[in-house]
């Protein structure tokens, strides 16, 4: 189970690099926002996957899951999450004023 999650994180990971390459500041955008999916998944992959397994510990019990990688997950999507707006609030506002979200045109000449 962890090394197919290891490949979908790494697909993740792969489609997100693609799309903050594009021109495009909507792919930008949205290649961030699988790029963080993708370190969600790595993280929970790398906490190691137990199912049915209690997050506390008590006496008798030997076999737990790892609280912390959910924790920093939790933390993670709050905080791509306002990313996430403050990069579409950004881009909107740079295309209605630039009329374009091409970022060649976005640019600038050396001119100016």
């Amino acid at each position: 189970m962890e090394i197919i999650m290891s490949v979908v994180a790494g697909i993740l990971f792969a489609a997100g690099i693609y799309n903050l390459l594009q021109k495009q500041l909507l792919r930008i955008v949205i290649g961030t926002v699988i790029l963080s999916n993708g370190a969600h998944l790595f993280i929970l992959t790398m906490g190691k996957l137990k199912r049915g397994a209690p997050p506390v510990l008590e006496y008798g019990i030997s076999d737990y899951a790892d609280p912390l990688p959910q924790a920093l997950i939790l933390t993670s999507i709050v905080i791509s999450f306002g990313l996430t707006s403050l990069l579409l609030v950004l881009s909107y506002r740079a295309a209605q004023e630039n009329n374009t979200d091409n970022m060649e045109k976005l640019r600038g000449n050396h001119d100016e």
